[in-house]
């Protein structure tokens, strides 16, 4: 590994040895600066930490480029041929006409008669502000009695605000991340109607409320499916660690909050402790404790572990085994999904074949050499990444042989993906019950939205009370 033009891990070594040929230092001194030459070592690997070798989030690569398109697979900027694109085209039935007729002062003598018309038309949106006023006849007969016509059933209160305001803002807060304060300026500003921080949050509140049925519906739908992603990421709450849990799949997608990571956090919503399908994860112990399902492990993970170690420990086999995954990759794509029994017979035989030589280079810690240390050896990054991929052969590989199961856990770091984005607008949550309220109407959200249904449509009748009809 060089920084700047230094060889960090030649220098220490070089250290290492001079330090240790050096009679004249106390025991004390040097162990001070071993782990002094330990401590360089750590924070100069992670300079060269980024998002194609590491966990770490493209956005904190410094002057990252996106890749160059090439060979095959090279396209020009823009739409490509075939996609449907969103050309603004006429419509049969607009909404106001506006008729525009020639002046006949202007035109040369003669006759004229009327030959249709030339058409233009201006999309334009009208932002207003409805009140409706219910007035409920009274009627009192002979004796005095009063008679009064009912209100609807939603109508409550003197003064209230409708359906669809309520569902505007749970769009604007939830769905688009705007602040609180700043939704209420655009109600000001944009609808001349006064609403209160206060009034938003109530909205959410009664949107989580109503939504419990449609949570208890999506967790029998997720145990029923036949492949489930999860995945979980921390979450500041009022200052507070916390982390956010997700299940999901192309259909479906349930976040939830807890204060804990494992066991006990994913048992909250009892999905995992039903499922019986293929969960795809990203090799977090405490998943492995769900045995009434198959497990297939996130082979993104593994292509950066693999290019670190190669980057950083010089591991040869970690380029190749990266080019081995690539290959499989492209051949389950080119058969359909997955290859035949042949094909991945032929592709595990030089899975093993690898890992073998990998043995070699990278071999386990010497157990003798400290015969008084108690448990595990501590092995490197490179020689625990070894380890796993000898250990999970066939959970690494089931992309290869079942086409439902993806080569990656993209689709459950997707689905946390906005929770990231609020936590950048907002920097936390102030409250328990505002993370419930944001997962439990982004799962709703986000599960319409899969199921061709949008946004503003699923809020809508929500707050007409009625739920989706795929539910």
């Amino acid at each position: 590994m060089t920084v700047d033009g230094i060889d960090v891990e030649a220098t220490v070594k070089k250290l290492q040895e001079l330090l240790a040929k050096e009679q004249n230092i106390s025991p004390a001194l040097s162990a001070t600066l071993e782990t002094l030459l330990v401590v360089v070592q750590l924070l100069a690997n992670r300079l060269n930490l980024n998002s194609g070798n590491s966990s770490k989030p493209p956005s904190s690569d410094k002057n990252r480029s996106r890749e160059k398109r090439s060979g095959e697979n090279k396209r020009k900027a823009g739409g490509q041929p075939g996609s449907i694109g969103t050309t603004l085209r006429q419509v049969d039935d607009p909404d106001e006409i506006e008729m525009l007729t020639v002046d006949r002062s202007t035109l040369p003598p003669g006759e004229y008669r009327e030959a249709g018309f030339d058409r233009r038309q201006v999309f334009d949106i009208d932002i207003s502000r409805i009140v409706t006023e219910y007035r409920a006849q009274i009627l009192i007969n002979a004796n005095g009695e009063r008679f009064v016509a009912p209100f609807p059933e939603h109508v409550t209160k003197a003064v209230q605000y409708g359906a669809g305001v309520k569902a505007h803002a749970v769009y604007l807060s939830q769905y688009q991340l705007i602040p609180y304060q700043r939704v209420q300026e655009y109600f000001q500003d944009q609808l001349n109607l006064p609403i209160s921080v206060g009034s938003i949050y109530n909205f959410n509140q009664q949107a989580f409320a109503l939504l419990e049925q449609f949570e208890r519906k999506l967790i029998d739908h997720l145990v029923a499916s036949p492949l489930l992603h999860t995945d979980e990421t921390s979450i500041n709450i009022d200052g507070k660690l916390h982390w956010l849990h997700c299940h999901s799949n192309a259909r479906w997608t349930l976040l939830y909050t807890h204060a804990r990571r494992g066991t006990e956090a994913m048992n909250e919503k009892g999905v995992l402790l039903r499922f019986k399908g293929v969960l795809c994860h990203d090799h977090w112990k405490p998943y492995y404790k769900y045995t009434g399902c198959e497990h297939a492990l996130c082979n993104a993970h593994h292509l950066r572990e693999l290019e670190r170690a190669y980057e950083q420990d010089g591991q040869q086999w970690a380029k190749q085994f990266q080019e081995l995954l690539n290959s499989i990759l492209t051949d389950v794509k080119q058969q359909g999904g997955s290859l035949s029994a042949e094909q991945a017979k032929h592709y595990t035989e030089r899975y093993r074949n690898l890992l073998r030589q990998a043995e070699i280079e990278c071999p386990p810690p010497d157990e003798k050499k400290n015969p008084k240390q108690r448990g595990r050896i501590k092995r490197s990054k490179a020689r625990n990444l070894l380890e796993r991929l000898q250990l999970y052969e066939q959970d690494v590989l089931r992309f290869m042989t079942n086409p439902i199961v993806p080569f990656t856990n993209n689709q459950g770091e997707n689905d946390l993906r906005m929770t990231k984005v609020h936590q950048k607008i907002s920097g936390c949550f102030r409250s328990k019950d505002g993370a419930d309220i944001f997962c439990r109407v982004r799962s709703f959200l986000s599960t319409c939205r899969k199921n061709s249904l949008s946004a503003s449509e699923a809020l809508t009748l929500l707050f007409n009370g009625k739920l989706p009809d795929f539910l």
